[in-house]
């Protein structure tokens, strides 16, 4: 289910974007723009978002939590997951990741 979700954004931004590709974080599902990836399926079942160090977190309408894959290391810069209780907001969160990145590259 969670998965399923994740693939459908995937696939609509692939077809939407013609920079954007399927690919992997980490041995993860990703979504690459210009083969940087901007959003990823963690192991965990969550959906995962770079917005950026300096992102305001409290601006957004779900709870963004720093992403920490390692238990001796600090959590990834920049890097935020969402639970999949809040997957009606990852399309939303995948576009606002996409539209950083075409922004940071322009």
């Amino acid at each position: 289910m969670e998965f399923e979700k994740f693939n459908e954004i995937r696939e609509l931004f692939c077809m939407k974007y013609a920079d954007v590709t399927e690919g992997k974080m980490m041995s993860s599902e990703a979504i690459h723009y210009k083969n940087k990836v901007f959003a990823f399926f963690s192991r965990k079942k969550k959906m995962v978002f770079k917005l950026g160090k300096g992102y305001p977190i409290e601006t957004a309408h779900v709870p963004l939590t720093e992403f920490s894959p390692f238990k001796t290391k600090k959590p990834l810069a920049g890097w935020y997951e969402v639970d999949f209780e809040h997957h009606d907001q990852w399309e939303t969160l995948t576009q606002l990741a996409l539209d950083l990145i075409q922004n940071k590259q322009a």
